[in-house]
């Protein structure tokens, strides 16, 4: 399990991303499982996620409607398969329209750029 914490913040809300090798909804379900195990993720406001496998592509926004489509849309760009990650955000009071779309994305490319390098 990759986390990378504090990669954004705005207006108070604060971003992590994380991901892991995940080649079905029962594995992203123990995956999520897992990463609420750290209180500070299990506190969080959102832990959106999607995952590209050979049967279908999964996907969960946690509240954060529509983020998950962002996060797929971002891995069948890349051809990343059976790889889930995972945004987490805590809000932080104000509200950020489609900036957080913004946000999504950027620690989607974060994420995809960190795990490259490695």
């Amino acid at each position: 399990m990759r986390i990378l914490e504090n990669i954004i913040s705005d207006r108070g809300s604060k971003y992590a991303v994380s991901g892991g090798a995940c080649a079905s909804e029962e594995d992203a379900k123990a995956f999520i499982k897992e990463l609420c195990r750290k209180k500070k993720f299990a506190k969080a406001t959102h832990n959106t996620w999607a995952l590209m496998t050979d049967d279908a592509p999964l996907k969960n926004d946690d509240g954060e409607a529509g983020a998950g489509n962002v996060i797929l849309r971002m891995l069948e760009r890349e051809g990343l398969r059976d790889h889930i990650i995972v945004v987490t955000r805590w809000f932080g009071g104000k509200h950020l329209g489609g900036d957080r779309f913004r946000h999504v994305q950027e620690a989607v490319r974060i994420y995809i750029s960190d795990l490259r390098a490695s």
